[in-house]
């Protein structure tokens, strides 16, 4: 046993099997041995909890059908997490091609990882797609879990049942800021509510291009985030373009630039990431950078049948994304030049 977790080699030595045997237990690979050996290893899998419920065992032998999509029901939502734009695109891309698939979706909203398998076991899904947990989450749940999963932006090195699909964030970032580079603008702002993983490579994308540009970290809930603009709105505006990290935040940033009487693009230039539906209504239209939610959502179930068939050998897969020019970007002092 190392550091209290319970191995298959534990469990082998406690019962006198070989560590090829229990491991056939455990991924339903049992029509070659007899039933009380299998029974045997199953009672004591059971008993040291490696497979709470020995969910999967059940998990390796199903075909169900239902493809659980489960989404982290972090605090920066504020209980609204499927009114997210992100969220609410991805889930509506993994919807579609689902159905497409012949299969089913079951959805649930949690920020506890731990029932994660409970829930996996319970509907005896045959495959999962998970959204918006850290890495330390996915370890744990790779261990615990042995039916197929993909996870959306996971940041960790994936192996076994388990792949990681991103976008090119470093990209989108390089993108923005060659783009702004391109319209003159040199004092760049970035605002997000953190400066790790996704948002570090988009932060850094845009710094490869202008090395001058500086990050906010801002407030996750909203009414403190709109007095922590207030608070620093002197400092905003000594800034021509602002990149938000998200395009939730780059429309939040723009209605708040509205409210004190600061135009965009006139007087600052926005641009965010995800091109959510949103973007295009918005006013001004915000210029963003694009990732396609229904390429990733048919990767997603492709993978899933992949990796169940034994036949996937991607691990970690990168989507490209492209910049869309809209109304919220303009030349810097345009608008000064024809006053």
């Amino acid at each position: 046993m190392e550091n209290g977790r319970v191995r298959i080699i534990d469990i082998a030595e406690e019962l006198g099997l070989s560590t090829a045997t229990v491991s056939n237990v455990i991924h339903g690979k049992t029509n070659k041995m007899s039933g009380e050996t299998v029974k045997r290893v199953q009672q004591l899998l059971e008993d040291r909890q490696y497979i709470p419920s020995m969910a999967g065992i059940l998990l390796a032998q199903n075909d169900s059908k239902i493809i659980g999509v489960v989404i982290n029901d972090h605090e920066k939502y504020e209980g609204h997490t499927l009114e997210d734009p992100f969220i609410s695109a991805s889930v509506n891309a993994l919807a579609k091609e689902i159905e497409q698939s012949g299969k089913f979706l079951m959805l649930k909203v949690t920020d506890k990882w731990n029932e994660i398998p409970k829930y996996a076991s319970m509907w005896n899904m045959e495959g999962m797609v998970l959204i918006g947990y850290c890495e330390q989450d996915y370890k744990k749940l790779r261990e615990q879990m042995h039916i197929p999963f993909v996870v959306y932006d996971g940041y960790m090195e994936s192996f076994g049942n388990l792949v990681n699909i991103e976008v090119n964030h470093f990209d989108g970032g390089v993108q923005v800021g060659r783009y702004l580079k391109s319209r003159g603008h040199s004092a760049v702002l970035c605002i997000s509510d953190n400066d790790i993983c996704m948002d570090m490579e988009r932060i850094m994308g845009l710094k490869s291009e202008i090395p001058t540009a500086e990050l906010m970290v801002i407030p996750m809930e909203q009414e403190t985030r709109l007095i922590f603009y207030m608070r620093h709105l002197d400092k905003i505006k000594n800034y021509t373009a602002v990149f938000a990290v998200s395009d939730y935040y780059a429309m939040d940033f723009i209605q708040f630039l509205k409210n004190v009487g600061v135009s965009v693009p006139e007087d600052i230039s926005v641009v965010g990431f995800d091109n959510v539906r949103e973007c295009e209504k918005f006013v001004p239209a915000l210029t963003t950078i694009k990732q396609d939610y229904q390429q990733r959502a048919s990767l997603a179930v492709d993978m899933l049948s992949r990796i169940k068939d034994g036949c996937c050998r991607e691990k970690n897969v990168i989507l490209p994304v492209t910049l869309i020019e809209r109304d919220s970007v303009c030349d810097v002092n345009m608008y000064k030049i024809y006053e």
